[in-house]
């Protein structure tokens, strides 16, 4: 966003202007220039730059950090961001050609369908939310019920006539000449979009159509458990239906981000941990963090493992997913890792001596009494 544009000055609308207000002056704005309905040689820039003001004052917290720091990113420059990391679905320009080039716009678009279509989009969260299960904030861009007419096209006592083009057929014929004679065809009316009926009053807010483009927020539960390519389904909250018409859902997949640690495999969690050649010969118990918050395992490294081993532990992996399942976990993998040390001190070397001694084991070199003498002093200077 540029700091060197008054938002509210694009909009007309004062500092001070509510919600309400500067939805509307957009609207009455983005009629004039949006792209599918202005001859205008500018209309793409300046319904871009229109667009723009609009999605920083219709944000709380963009409206907040741009009346405060210029910018709606807030003064770290990108202090800002959605949780939705929205990908795909309708995008802002999609959705304002469907609201003025669409059913009920008026203005000779194609025939939809009455109900409102579905959207998507795509959330990331970490893996241990996945684990736990967490509430998120997701925010996105939809045509939303009109908040005027209550999603009904209509102004304040108007009502739903016949349309004098079709006679409520919702369908006009034409008739063309071709080299095999009259060629009869029907298309959707263009005054009614093929319902049948018009409002003799249109609202003024969604020009008849019951629906205006709007910046959602809405609060999702993510279910504990949940994996990357889960789909979860908001009930009506996708894009509103022609005049009072069912909305759409709005489609949640989900992506699950990689850990550091973990590694996932279904309901089971590969990690990795780390033991002394004497730990991983003699056996041991060692402790390693679980996946959610303050989880602390008990793991057991019997005797003799080695360098690479798996040591499985019940219990202690992602919750299993589906109703009543979430108190389920799968497993917790921990592949040892056997640490030789580089640098030993006398004592140590000594022990490890008289271990390949007992073992029959050649070993590369034997120190000298005077060796182990200055090893000894090394040590002690450490």
């Amino acid at each position: 966003m540029s700091d060197s544009k008054d938002y509210y000055e694009i909009l007309g609308v004062d500092r001070d202007a509510d919600a309400r207000t500067i939805k509307r002056s957009f609207l009455k704005k983005a009629r004039q220039v949006h792209p599918d309905v202005s001859d205008d040689p500018d209309a793409e820039g300046k319904f871009k730059e229109l667009n723009e003001a609009y999605s920083v004052l219709s944000d709380e917290q963009k409206r907040a950090n741009y009346d405060r720091y210029g910018t709606a990113d807030g003064p770290m420059g990108g202090g800002y961001v959605d949780f939705s990391d929205i990908f795909g679905g309708m995008g802002v320009d999609d959705i304002f050609s469907s609201f003025f080039g669409g059913a009920g716009g008026g203005r000779g678009g194609s025939q939809q369908r009455r109900a409102g279509r579905d959207m998507a989009i795509s959330l990331s969260i970490s893996l241990e939310e996945a684990a736990s299960g967490c509430k998120k904030t997701i925010s996105f861009d939809r045509l939303a019920p009109c908040e005027d007419c209550g999603g009904s096209g209509a102004a304040e006592g108007a009502r739903e006539v016949e349309c004098s083009r079709c006679h409520g057929t919702g369908y006009v014929t034409t008739y063309q000449r071709s080299i095999f004679g009259q060629v009869q065809s029907s298309s959707p009316c263009p005054d009614c979009q093929g319902e049948g009926t018009v409002i003799d009053h249109p609202c003024d807010m969604c020009d008849g159509q019951g629906r205006t483009p709007t910046h959602e927020k809405i609060d999702i539960d993510i279910p504990a458990g949940i994996a990357t390519g889960r789909q979860l389904r908001v009930r009506g909250y996708g894009e509103a239906g022609f005049r009072g018409a069912s909305c759409g859902d709005l489609i949640v997949t989900i992506q699950v981000t990689e850990h550091a640690r973990f590694t996932r495999s279904g309901d089971d969690l590969l990690c990795e941990a780390h033991v002394s050649i004497a730990q991983a010969a003699l056996g041991c118990e060692i402790e390693v963090d679980g996946i959610l918050e303050g989880e602390r395992v008990q793991v057991s490294v019997p005797a003799g493992t080695q360098f690479g081993d798996v040591v499985t532990q019940d219990g202690y992996g992602m919750p299993r997913s589906g109703a009543g399942s979430s108190k389920v976990r799968g497993r917790l993998l921990v592949r040892v890792l056997v640490d030789v040390p580089t640098k030993l001190n006398a004592a140590q070397r000594e022990a490890l001596e008289r271990f390949a001694e007992a073992s029959g084991d050649d070993v590369a070199h034997k120190k000298s009494v005077g060796d182990r003498i200055r090893d000894a002093i090394d040590d002690m200077l450490d």
